[in-house]
């Protein structure tokens, strides 16, 4: 294997465990989140399938509740300008 499918791996294992976003699993390897969606995506899923789909299956959990979790951080930034006030 090559260190693009190694990282690729490692990336979508990282997901796995925490069903982390793609952010922060960004954050953790150290490299953009447009690298990190590219190997979830596209690479993991020409070198082990299986993977592939539950990643797919947290990346979708994910979609599905980003409104929430921006609506969440937009309470916390206001609610931090209140107390300050």
């Amino acid at each position: 294997m090559n260190l693009q499918n190694d990282r690729a791996i490692k990336e979508g294992y990282l997901m796995l465990e925490e069903e982390s976003t793609v952010r922060s699993v960004a954050k953790i390897v150290g490299f953009s989140k447009s690298t990190v969606h590219n190997d979830v995506t596209i690479r993991l899923k020409e070198i082990d399938y299986d993977l592939y789909i539950k990643v797919q299956d947290v990346l979708n959990y994910n979609k599905k509740i980003r409104h929430i979790r921006g609506g969440e951080a937009t309470k916390r930034k206001y609610q931090s300008k209140k107390k300050k006030n």
